[in-house]
């Protein structure tokens, strides 16, 4: 039997290069922890709405393993209502320079606002996870090109507000590979050098249930444009839907790391959870076993 590896596909980017001369190493699949600094997240909004409460939760996932800390002041779930710019930056500068005052772990601004994001830059931030892929705030292009910093485009229809009323598509993979084609050339046409660019889906933005089963199952279908591919699948309702308790979200954990688990079997460089602790375990077995 041919031997089976789980290290990125080598025609996949290996690293990503940050505006500070490091890099963002992807030989093994890395995981994103999820810190929403925001009252109203949809699994844990309010659990870290503190400045003191969100950066310890941020030392127990890099004590956990995290690679990349995700902070967000905005709660993007379906039905969410935007916050001023201001309100945002109050929410996330105090709790990214605090990161960095203490740790070296790779942190990821979660804004599709400008100002938001170059503020976070300024505090400490070494990229940004814009979930409108630069359609929302026609400054954000801007801020990534003159600050040289890695940006992750993200697929949704519409917006947090009403992006689950609902969605519909013909052929759902080649439609987000539509999206995605189109992105990257907005990005080349702004000076944004491709190295710089990592592709999600958009689990839960905008999709069905088959719709985020079907990405899962086709994450190869985007190995076409040579960049990193992110899953966040974490806590997902769709997970409650395949399950016949109704639970509260954060008692999703079997399927979320089942997601992540298939995710990074099916190519994905980058996963963005809330459970880091056991989704590093699950995906150090997966490494092992391929690496027999």
């Amino acid at each position: 039997m041919e031997k089976q590896t789980y290290h990125r596909p080598e025609e996949i980017k290996r690293v990503v290069p940050m505006a500070s001369g490091r890099e963002l190493a992807l030989s093994r699949p890395l995981v994103m922890g999820i810190l929403n600094v925001t009252p109203d997240s949809f699994s844990d909004g309010g659990r870290y709405e503190s400045p003191e409460a969100a950066v310890e939760h941020a030392r127990r996932m890099i004590g956990d393993g995290a690679d990349i800390i995700d902070v967000g002041g905005e709660s993007t779930r379906p039905g969410a209502e935007a916050v001023p710019a201001e309100d945002e930056i109050a929410r996330v500068i105090p709790v990214i320079q605090a990161i960095r005052a203490e740790s070296e772990v790779f942190i990821s601004v979660d804004t599709y606002k400008s100002a938001v994001a170059d503020a976070a830059i300024d505090a400490g931030a070494d990229i940004i996870n814009d979930i409108s892929a630069l359609r929302f705030d026609e400054d954000m292009a801007a801020v990534v090109t003159l600050r040289k910093v890695p940006l992750i485009l993200m697929h949704m229809l519409g917006t947090p507000r009403d992006m689950q009323v609902n969605p519909e598509y013909d052929d759902c993979i080649a439609e987000i590979g539509g999206f995605f084609a189109e992105r990257i050339e907005y990005c080349r046409k702004r000076g944004i050098d491709k190295s710089k660019l990592i592709l999600d889906p958009g689990i839960g933005f905008g999709k069905r249930l088959h719709d985020n089963l079907e990405i899962l199952a086709n994450l190869p279908f985007f190995y076409e444009f040579n960049l990193p591919i992110l899953i966040g699948a974490s806590r997902k309702s769709f997970i409650g839907m395949l399950h016949d308790k109704d639970e509260p979200a954060d008692r999703r954990l079997g399927g979320s790391i089942a997601a992540a688990v298939i995710a990074v079997a099916h190519g994905a460089s980058i996963v963005r959870v809330h459970d880091v602790a056991p989704t590093v375990e699950a995906l150090k077995v997966l490494q092992a076993i391929g690496e027999m």
